[in-house]
């Protein structure tokens, strides 16, 4: 309860069940302290305590002014890919110095943000899907290397690797990439080049084999049913694997042209679905566990119509929290007719 707004945490902080609440060096917020107190959370370890003294008040952030400079760096970002397809469809190469230039600006605010679900719900309202998705896949992929443990570094390879992974679509018929219905079987087949051909891109610019690599593989399977080249498992890298997960995940949640968007909690119940012999199960699962602590605090829309907040999630079913409505509690995992149609921030 001595918590205020600005401290910083020292360390990360789980609930009595093991879910990640708030990662370590977050600069609390009111929503973070809000979090804390629904998680039951006692203690918390600080390495800086906010001094109201020794600041000026211009310094202080607020979370609403937060959201719009991560708006401001991800919009930079949409508009940079948008600039290398372009320069790509006309040279023929990646410039590496270029993708840096449009790849900062994501990065710059990677660790800053910490609750990434109000991050993609916020974001997710770009028109150009292909542009978009680069965006939200780099930065998907960044935070489950951090949640894998990975360092900075390697974190922001992962980040790159995802912004750039579908890089070969340049070459693909934008007729067909914004085709407003099913692709043929024939339309089907150009699209799944795009893999290969954002290897070569990338090659032939001199740029690391590991972006190279994710470019390759991100549509690969465990089970040997994905593309270009139906290998399993171990065949395929850690890097592609990471970028896979986040790959489907920001396809899910996006509105596209023939598909209607899909609230985020009901999308990590389908990848846990797919951890099942489709993608990585660790790295699926630790996406899952450090994704569900977000989703408290969070309005939603059941499907009775009904609009609430997620107070707590399930020990034993994270996909089914306990949801205040008005004055009462409804814990949907005693009523499997209700649903959450959609969430809020």
């Amino acid at each position: 309860m001595d918590l205020q707004v600005g401290d910083r945490t020292g360390s990360d902080i789980f609930n009595k069940n093991g879910l990640l609440v708030v990662s370590a060096h977050t600069v609390l917020n009111s929503s973070d302290i809000s979090k804390l107190n629904l998680h039951h959370i006692d203690y918390v370890d600080l390495m800086i305590r906010f001094d109201n003294s020794s600041k000026h008040e211009e310094e202080v952030i607020l979370p609403e002014q937060e959201i719009s400079k991560h708006a401001k760096a991800y919009e930079e970002a949409v508009d940079g890919i948008k600039d290398l397809f372009e320069q790509v469809e006309k040279s023929g190469k990646l410039d590496e110095s270029q993708v840096n230039d449009s790849f900062a600006p994501l990065s710059n605010e990677f660790v800053r943000e910490r609750d990434v679900v109000s991050l993609l719900l916020t974001l997710n309202n770009q028109d150009d899907y292909t542009y978009q998705h680069s965006v939200q896949v780099g930065m998907i992929s960044y935070y489950i290397a951090k949640w894998l443990g990975q360092t900075n570094e390697r974190a922001l390879i992962a980040g790159k690797a995802g912004y750039l992974h579908d890089i070969g679509k340049c070459r693909i018929d934008k007729a067909i990439l914004t085709k407003p219905g099913r692709l043929t079987d024939e339309e089907f087949e150009e699209v799944k080049k795009h893999p290969a051909i954002g290897y070569q891109l990338i090659k032939d610019s001199n740029m690391s084999e590991a972006l190279a690599q994710a470019a390759l593989q991100h549509h690969e399977r465990f089970d040997g049913s994905g593309y270009p080249h139906g290998i399993k498992e171990s065949a395929i890298l850690p890097l592609s694997k990471i970028v896979a997960v986040a790959d489907i995940y920001s396809a899910m949640i996006s509105s596209r042209v023939y598909q209607k968007k899909r609230d985020l909690l009901y999308v990590l119940r389908e990848l846990h679905r797919l951890s099942f012999g489709k993608l990585d199960p660790k790295i699926t699962q630790v996406f899952i566990r450090n994704m569900i602590p977000n989703f408290i605090g969070k309005r939603v829309l059941l499907s009775s119509g009904e609009t609430g907040y997620i107070v707590l999630t399930h020990p034993s079913d994270m996909f089914k929290p306990l949801v205040q409505v008005d004055d009462h509690f409804v814990n949907l995992t005693d009523h499997p007719e209700l649903v959450i149609e959609e969430v809020y921030v």
